[in-house]
């Protein structure tokens, strides 16, 4: 079996795992840029690309250690164990994931060759991509399929309470995104501590908030520091 081989990295507002959506398509405004590795700048490989609205990125779980036959999902509130091919978790045999994400545009000539601009991300900033291909509605798109343990369940939104002193610190087109990220529950399903204070970084703010009756309180926040050489 011939070796996979890294084509790209998605470079995205999400230094760390903590607070990326648990799917990709959740959160419209989160956007990303797909830089190919050297090899593979020849803008031939995109041509007829830009046509598509949609792609899917295939690529590894970088951080991923080690696999079990069963995991807890996070939407079972942790503490039901389902088959590992019968979710999405990480901790899979081979450490693969798959993302359906929309194609924005493509810039062929650019300093770092091709460049594929996407939205509704669900990845980490540096996530080696492996392929890429187009959404084909007729054949991807599948409106009876059944959803398993997952259908009943309910995306359930939070509301936000974030004072504008913290959001300023964010430029004005990333704000609409951390709103929808805080809204969709960073935290572990099963954590309702309501004292607890969480942390994650999102486009260089180090955001602290948590979670009382159903509302995100935004308790701090601040532009992470830049060592300087």
């Amino acid at each position: 079996m011939a070796e996979m081989k890294c084509i790209a990295r998605i470079h995205t507002d999400f230094p760390q795992k903590f607070g990326i959506p648990r799917q990709s398509g959740l959160v419209a405004e989160l956007k990303g840029t797909v830089v190919f590795e050297p090899e593979y700048r020849n803008p031939d490989m995109l041509r007829g690309l830009e046509g598509f609205s949609h792609i899917w990125l295939i690529w590894s779980f970088s951080e991923s250690k080690g696999w079990s036959p069963t995991v807890r999902p996070p939407r079972l509130g942790g503490n039901r164990r389902m088959g590992v091919f019968a979710t999405r978790s990480p901790f899979r045999p081979n450490a693969i994931g798959l993302s359906s994400v929309v194609l924005e545009r493509v810039e062929l000539h650019t300093e770092r060759g091709p460049v594929l601009h996407v939205s509704g991300v669900d990845l980490m900033d540096g996530t080696p991509i492996f392929d890429i291909k187009p959404y084909v509605p007729y054949a991807d798109s599948h409106p009876e399929a059944r959803g398993g343990f997952v259908a009943p369940l309910e995306e359930k939104l939070l509301a936000v309470d974030c004072p504008e002193v913290y959001l300023e610190l964010l430029p004005e087109e990333f704000r609409q995104a951390l709103l929808e990220v805080l809204a969709h529950d960073p935290r572990p399903a099963y954590q309702e501590d309501s004292e607890r204070v969480y942390g994650m970084e999102f486009a260089g703010v180090n955001v602290r908030f948590r979670v009382q009756n159903g509302t995100l309180i935004v308790c701090g926040a601040e532009k992470k520091r830049t060592v300087s050489s």
